[in-house]
């Protein structure tokens, strides 16, 4: 029993009610007008005047709350009233798609009839039940705390009559009174119980999101999460070819630095132009993630392929290119891609390489991109102080890559000193 009167003595259950009062003291604007059609049509009879009032009200009480800043209004003042963790609206057109897609294509024609009939009257279902509840509590409630707020008087040998509706009243004295005014006072609290309850109950389901703003939502995260699993890709794969080839380039320096001062000269260029072409990267790739105005996106492409050869040569490491075809002409995502993809594989190469030449292949032709890089390991190769730390993600990087390109990749043992990796991504020249 004492379970079922804590709601009774909780500040949040009168808040509800004073919020459940203010729905109904916001309609009365509306009442005036909803009586124009019984004023219009006088010849009604009796039975008619009212439920074609009340009717009217309704609708009209439902228009308000098909505009969307009714719901934005209702959304805030029930988070704050009701102490509900209600989500703001969203806005739900045509999801974006993922970078270099384009435009996502437009849902079908079904699915937005089904939302419009499912969704579009949640929000003026809500304030009419808002209304009803409202009207509830100051009717029904007022006249229980009245009721037990009036027969203590004759307790204090005042004259008490209560006249509501021809039913008449009068408080002679006695503990009966007593007994009827706390029992009033508890059903006037059950009242107001009851509508905090079922606003709290059908706020959620009637304010709360749609399924259609669920969707968008889902949509938005996944292409937040794709778009920031590429940028991870795109730091993973300039910042961290960089720095092997910074590295490898300061111990080039270090060691030719009195004997051939111009060449440790040149590796210090070398350093200084990756260095800057990796903090533009790094730019970008931070401005998004904080969800500011980054700079242009750095686009790097096959084009941009001979620069990066040079830049291993200078880090002293022997690179045999074989370019056919007209790769050049490979352009946009395929030719990022492929750049990035060169650019992972001679970065495994530089860190787990036993030395020796590193073979990279570009072949273009008018149906396929064949790309592949061979360098030579040993039985040590990647163990000892000097070896680099393998993140375990290039590979698993560049099998996504390759997958979102509908290409095929192959990485593996290529003979017994020799490792490879190679992919074949599907491509149409431009004519």
């Amino acid at each position: 029993m004492i379970r079922g009167l804590r709601p009774l003595l909780r500040g949040s259950t009168y808040t509800g009610a004073l919020f459940a009062s203010c729905g109904a003291l916001a309609s009365l604007p509306l009442l005036p007008f909803a009586l124009l059609p019984v004023l219009m049509w006088r010849s009604a009879p009796e039975a008619v005047r009212l439920p074609l009032a009340l009717l009217t009200w309704a609708v009209l009480i439902g228009l308000v709350g098909r505009a969307a800043t009714t719901r934005r209004v209702l959304v805030a003042s029930a988070r704050r009233m009701l102490k509900l963790p209600l989500p703001d609206p969203v806005a739900v057109g045509r999801p974006a798609g993922p970078p270099g897609a384009g435009p996502a294509p437009a849902p079908p024609a079904p699915g937005r009839t089904a939302r419009a009939g499912a969704d579009r009257w949640r929000t003026p279902l809500w304030l009419l039940l808002h209304v009803a509840l409202g009207w509830t509590v100051a009717g029904l409630g007022g006249l229980f705390l009245l009721i037990g707020l009036v027969l203590p008087g004759a307790w204090l040998r005042a004259e008490a009559r209560l006249t509501l509706f021809g039913w008449s009243m009068r408080a002679d004295g006695g503990w009966q009174n007593w007994a009827v005014a706390l029992g009033c006072l508890l059903l006037a609290a059950a009242t107001c119980a009851v509508a905090t309850a079922a606003l709290r109950w059908s706020a959620p389901r009637l304010l709360g999101l749609s399924s259609a703003e669920r969707i968008a939502l889902a949509a938005e995260r996944e292409r937040r999460l794709a778009e920031r699993n590429r940028l991870a890709h795109e730091l993973h794969d300039s910042i961290g070819h960089t720095l092997t080839a910074a590295t490898i380039q300061a111990a080039v320096a270090g060691e030719v630095l009195a004997a051939d001062p111009a060449a440790a000269r040149a590796a210090m260029r070398s350093i200084e132009e990756s260095a800057r072409a990796a903090l533009e990267d790094l730019d970008y790739v931070l401005g998004v993630l904080r969800e500011e105005e980054a700079g242009t996106a750095p686009t790097r492409s096959l084009v941009d392929l001979p620069a990066l050869l040079e830049r291993l040569r200078h880090a002293g490491a022997v690179v045999e290119p074989e370019l056919s075809g007209e790769w050049a002409q490979v352009q946009g995502t395929l030719s990022r891609a492929a750049y990035r993809i060169l650019q992972e594989g001679l970065t495994n190469a530089l860190r787990h390489g036993a030395g020796g030449p590193v073979e990279v292949r570009v072949a273009a032709s008018a149906d396929a991109l064949e790309l592949s890089v061979v360098n030579r390991v040993g039985a040590g190769a990647g163990d000892g102080a000097g070896a680099f730390p393998a993140s375990g993600h290039g590979l698993a990087g560049l099998a996504e890559r390759v997958r979102l390109l509908h290409g095929e990749i192959e990485a593996g043992p290529h003979g017994p000193r020799h490792w490879r990796l190679a992919v074949r991504l599907p491509v149409r020249l431009p004519a």
